[in-house]
C-alpha cells in the first residue's frame, strides 16, 4: 500500500498494517494519507468481508507526531480545526465500514493510537497491551473522536476519570473497563481468526447486525425494535436460515 502502511488479503479478509516500527508506530501526515487510502481501498474491495488492524514490531501505535500533525501551532483555532477535522477523517472511516472490524493491539496504544483502535468494532488486547489516553498531561483536549469512544465503551463517569487522569490502562483493566472486547496471547492470530469466522457471514446479515447494535446505543426500544423486525423478516428467506429450517424439520420428526 505504502512505506509505512502495509495491507494484506487473505481470502475475504483484509489486514491493515501500521508498518513504522521504528518509531512504535507513531503517525504523521504521509502516514494518516496512506492508512486513509488503505481504509478507502477496503470500502470499495467488494469482495472484503472482514477487516484487521494491527501494528507492527512492539507497540500498536504510539500516537501522533505532534509536529507533523498540528504544524504551525500559533495559527487561530478555526484554522487548525479545519485540518484537525481531515486529520481524524484519515482513521474514522474505519468507523463507517460495514464489515466487521478488528484492532490487534498487541503493545503501546497512545492517543490517537487509540482512537484507531476503538474506531474498530471489536478490540484484542495482547498481554504487552497497553493504551494511554494521554492528552491531559500534554495540555491537549482529546480529539479523532476519543471522548465519545470512550464514554460509548466505558460510560461517561470512567470516561471522563480516564481523560482527566491521563490513565495508562493495561490490558487486563482495559477488558474489566470495557475497553478492550477481549484478551488474547496473539492478538494478532485471534484476531485474523475472528475475521475469518465473520467473513463466513452473509454480508448484508453482518450489516444489519452493525447498524442494529449501534442504533440501539442511542436509541429507544421502539425504534430498534421496528429496525430488527425489518431486517430479521428479510433474513427468513436467506438459504442459510432455510437450511436450518429443514435440518430443524428433519430433526423433530426423527423424535
Amino acid at each position: 500500500m505504502g512505506e509505512f502502511i502495509r495491507f494484506e488479503s487473505d481470502g475475504p479478509v483484509r489486514h491493515i498494517v501500521l508498518d513504522a516500527p521504528e518509531r512504535l508506530n507513531a503517525l504523521d501526515r504521509p502516514m494518516l494519507a496512506e492508512l486513509a487510502d488503505a481504509v478507502r481501498a477496503v470500502a470499495a474491495d467488494e469482495a472484503a468481508r472482514a477487516l484487521v488492524v494491527s501494528g507492527a514490531g512492539r507497540a500498536f501505535c504510539a500516537g501522533a507526531d505532534v509536529t507533523s500533525l498540528f504544524g504551525d501551532t500559533t495559527r487561530p483555532p478555526t484554522v487548525l480545526r479545519d485540518e484537525l477535522k481531515e486529520v481524524y477523517a484519515s482513521f474514522l472511516g474505519i468507523a463507517d465500514l460495514t464489515v466487521p472490524t478488528i484492532a490487534a493491539v498487541g503493545g503501546v496504544a497512545v492517543g490517537a493510537g487509540v482512537n484507531i483502535a476503538m474506531a474498530c468494532d471489536i478490540v484484542i488486547a495482547g498481554p504487552r497491551a497497553r493504551f494511554a489516553i494521554t492528552f491531559a498531561d500534554m495540555g491537549l483536549h482529546p480529539g479523532g473522536g476519543c471522548s465519545w469512544f470512550l464514554t460509548r465503551r466505558m460510560g461517561g463517569h470512567r470516561a471522563l476519570a480516564t481523560i482527566l487522569g491521563a490513565e495508562r490502562i493495561d490490558a487486563e483493566e482495559a477488558f474489566r473497563s470495557g475497553l478492550a472486547t477481549r484478551l488474547a496471547e496473539d492478538p494478532v492470530k485471534d484476531a485474523l481468526a475472528l475475521a475469518h469466522r465473520y467473513a463466513e457471514r452473509d454480508p448484508g446479515l453482518v450489516r444489519d447486525m452493525k447498524r442494529a447494535v449501534r442504533m440501539a446505543e442511542s436509541a429507544d426500544l421502539g425504534t430498534v425494535l421496528e429496525f430488527e423486525s425489518w431486517a430479521q423478516a428479510s433474513s427468513v428467506n436467506s438459504p442459510r436460515f432455510q437450511e436450518f429450517v429443514a435440518e430443524f424439520v428433519r430433526r423433530k420428526q426423527e423424535r
